[in-house]
């Protein structure tokens, strides 16, 4: 099978849309290695970050946290009466901070205009979410996290979101288009939703959470097929019912900080990863017969950085052992941290499979977290477990730098960077040519 060299797409002109803006989202280079092809993508900015207004007009629909009575007494209501505007160029770059470059795109912290992080989702180039079927082949991409701190997350993972956004769907006019339609195995809440108590569940596939200190993939699996409206218990939401949800909420991570290796990932050439240059990160979906009907089996991190293949670091938990998610490798590492196997009981790795068969949606993003500080990816989680206890150091930050107001103060110039998105068989979006360098297993 021959490796594919990236090509760039051409601009994709969006149509009409709205009656202030016309919807302009950057394009994005992404090859398919397999046929040895550029395909035509976009980013489209996720519904949340937009301006809603009536329809019509100019008034704001939801403004400082409120939604506008008069157009919004009631979440059908204000479907029916309120629009997502569209976005141009200029305001893709400086109002949002998604600056396109030759080769992906850069997602800036705090925008020019003081939008803080977005996520945006790969499109057709036209109005529909491109739909990625991952089963038996691997996705690849440069990522430069040299300037994400403690508390940031640069996010790049799947989801199983309607490919056209829910168009057509709930006073749904505007779809994929738009940014619409977004779930996940957290339930995420709705935009024209005012009631927390109910959300929209999917399977979540995290094949990249990262800061310059901190990195995991992780595997969510639901009981559902596809975006699934929930309330109380079945999101997960309410004190006692995390576990009782529809999806695996924790999930099955792989994090080499929390499984002990702990010289694996970071700033500095002391680190096997050195998160102060760029590097390439190759995640690979393996079956149990290499088939592409086959049962997902294992999910594979490979990297490659200063002309070296990198094996993902080996656990060093007792009683844990690999340095790929297995269901194996999951049932163990919740078994030693004495989590709830909430992984099994969604159905682990078959059950993901499924969902990545159906098709998923590739979401890339940068975000803060004002909730826990991103204490899960890199510092002490449950906040009150003693950081002595196996599994609760998840990396070395202290999650007051991670608070939200101090990273908006000290550190609103950050941003990260995704290029060369490919995707392909096994062995075909990347040069193995490199000297294989096995990971390190020193504790420290």
């Amino acid at each position: 099978m021959a490796l594919c060299v990236l090509s760039i797409a051409k601009q994709v002109s969006a149509q009409q849309a709205g009656t202030v803006k016309s919807e302009n989202p950057p394009a994005i280079p992404l090859q398919h290695c397999t046929k040895g092809q550029a395909e035509q993508a976009a980013l489209v900015l996720d519904a949340n970050w937009r301006w809603v207004h009536n329809v019509g007009g100019y008034q704001n629909c939801f403004t400082n946290g409120e939604w506008n009575q008069a157009f919004c007494p009631d979440p059908e209501t204000c479907r029916k009466n309120c629009a997502l505007e569209g976005i141009d160029a200029k305001g893709y770059s400086e109002t949002y901070g998604v600056q396109g470059l030759p080769e992906g795109v850069e997602l800036k912290y705090v925008s020019p205009s003081g939008n803080v992080g977005s996520r945006l989702y790969v499109t057709d180039g036209v109005d529909a979410y491109k739909t990625f079927k991952l089963l038996n082949r691997e996705f690849t991409l440069d990522v430069d996290v040299s300037k994400l701190a403690c508390g940031m997350n640069g996010a790049v993972y799947f989801v199983e979101m309607d490919p056209l956004g829910g168009k057509g769907k709930n006073h749904n006019a505007a779809g994929a288009k738009y940014g619409t339609g977004y779930c996940d195995a957290q339930c995420a809440l709705e935009k024209f939703e005012n009631s927390e108590e109910r959300g929209i569940c999917c399977a979540e596939l995290d094949i990249w959470e990262a800061n310059r200190h901190a990195s995991a993939y992780t595997v969510h699996p639901c009981s559902t097929q596809g975006p699934s409206r929930c309330e109380g218990i079945d999101c997960g939401f309410g004190e006692g019912n995390r576990w009782s949800g529809l999806c695996d909420k924790d999930g099955c991570d792989m994090n080499p900080f929390r499984m002990l290796n702990k010289s694996f990932y970071g700033p500095g050439d002391e680190y096997v990863v050195d998160t102060t240059q760029p590097m390439t990160v190759v995640t690979q979906f393996l079956t149990h017969d290499g088939s592409d009907e086959g049962t997902l089996s294992e999910i594979r991190r490979i990297y490659l950085q200063a002309g070296k293949v990198i094996a993902h670091a080996n656990s060093n938990v007792n009683g844990v052992e690999g340095n790929s998610i297995t269901d194996e490798f999951c049932n163990a590492g919740k078994a030693a941290f004495g989590d709830f196997d909430h992984h099994q009981a969604k159905g682990g790795l078959r059950n993901m499979g499924e969902a990545m068969k159906r098709g998923m949606v590739l979401t890339l993003s940068l975000w803060d977290d004002g909730a826990t500080q991103m204490r899960w990816l890199d510092s002490t989680f449950p906040p009150d477990a003693p950081a002595e206890q196996l599994g609760v150091l998840r990396g070395p930050c202290d999650p007051m730098v991670g608070t939200t107001d101090h990273l908006r103060q000290h550190t609103s110039d950050a941003w990260v960077r995704y290029t060369n998105l490919k995707y392909g068989e096994i062995g075909t979006t990347y040069a193995a040519g490199g000297r294989r360098l096995e990971s390190r297993t020193l504790v420290v």
